[in-house]
């Protein structure tokens, strides 16, 4: 049937009723829904995850056994971060470079969650390589996301996939990442295209940016590392910024630098 639908078909429909962060189907679904293979909603009816917003709950089930997402995360920090699918070159890479920095992101207070677009066999198949290839030992979860319902509820999917429907039948998923704080806050987003592996020490860098402006009050310049100095935010007078850090260096008056062992 996908085969028969065109890609002005496929947007003529209108977008969907909008409640929270996940878009609602209207009483009658058009038929674009079977063609989606079941799939909640199209491209113009997609989700637009904001920075600040909760992030949306699901239950999956994962090489770990079924979750709850929001059960899982607890009260600790999470990075969610998808694949396109198994046994490909890109993804191995990546979810070995990942696995050897389960220490790392444990020191951070940081729970690690993999979704890929392929079913639990394939999955363990795939950690068998991955652990293989990269010489390390795969712990976290990875969510077996074969029917794409995650990929949609979080917008993990490639426009031109998607409006090659009548090719392909499912869109594809692209790399995505998202940090999550204790709250279920979505605090950073970055989308990669499925062509381009991710760099692990960003994601850290990051994580030490997000956890050092809660526990501080400051911001980070441009390519900041742990124990450089950061920035006192604008809100902030600078007679305030005094009493509340050891020294603060002006450079205008909108760009104060503070540093970064300040407690």
């Amino acid at each position: 049937m996908a085969s028969a639908v065109s890609r002005s078909f496929l947007r003529s429909f209108r977008p969907a009723v909008r409640s929270g962060p996940v878009a609602t189907l209207r009483s009658h679904p058009s038929p674009l829904m079977k063609v989606c293979r079941g799939y909640a909603t199209t491209a113009e009816q997609q989700p637009h995850l904001r920075l600040g917003v909760t992030a949306p709950n699901f239950q999956a089930k994962t090489t770990h056994g079924d979750i709850d997402f929001h059960k899982y995360i607890d009260n600790s920090w999470a990075i969610l971060f998808s694949h396109p699918a198994d046994f490909t070159p890109v993804c191995t890479t990546e979810l070995g470079a990942f696995a050897k920095l389960k220490d790392e992101f444990e020191k951070r207070g940081v729970k690690m969650i993999g979704l890929s677009a392929n079913d639990l066999s394939s999955h363990a198949e795939w950690i068998k390589d991955i652990n293989d290839i990269a010489q390390t030992n795969l712990q976290f979860p990875i969510i077996a996301d074969a029917d794409r319902k995650v990929a949609y509820l979080y917008d993990m999917v490639d426009q031109q996939d998607l409006t090659n429907i009548d090719q392909k039948g499912i869109a594809f998923t692209i790399r995505s990442v998202f940090i999550i704080d204790p709250a279920k806050k979505l605090r950073l987003i970055m989308l990669y295209p499925a062509s381009v592996g991710r760099n692990t020490a960003e994601v850290l860098r990051v994580i030490d940016s997000l956890q050092t402006g809660d526990k501080k009050g400051v911001t980070t310049p441009v390519d900041w590392q742990v124990g450089d100095d950061v920035i006192v935010p604008p809100t902030v007078s600078t007679a305030d910024a005094q009493k509340k850090f050891t020294d603060v260096r002006e450079v205008r008056p909108y760009l104060r630098f503070t540093s970064g062992n300040t407690k």
